[in-house]
């Protein structure tokens, strides 16, 4: 089944402000994909997509420095989340 690209930018929307509410921590693919209630590979692919227009920044260490083998965590990145921190604050002001 094919997804209309509106539906794709729409999903992909769903995932910049999930990892924008949850700033500076960083989520694993399958819990966003959780959280959209969507599968993980069509998530992987929009995070893919995302991280190449350098919207999100792919994590493949944890906190030990380890790297992971089969899992990444995902961030906003800082230029994505002044964008929007940006829109945010243009939308309270009068």
């Amino acid at each position: 089944m094919k997804i209309s690209q509106e539906k794709i930018d729409k999903i992909s929307e769903q995932i910049l402000y999930l990892l924008y509410s949850i700033n500076p921590k960083s989520l694993f693919t399958s819990y966003i994909a959780k959280e959209i209630a969507r599968d993980e590979e069509f998530v992987k692919k929009i995070l893919l997509n995302l991280k190449l227009t350098k919207l999100v920044v792919e994590i493949k260490k944890n906190f030990k420095g380890d790297t992971y083998l089969r899992r990444s965590r995902w961030k906003i990145s800082n230029i994505a989340y002044q964008i929007y921190q940006d829109h945010q604050t243009s939308k309270l002001s009068p």
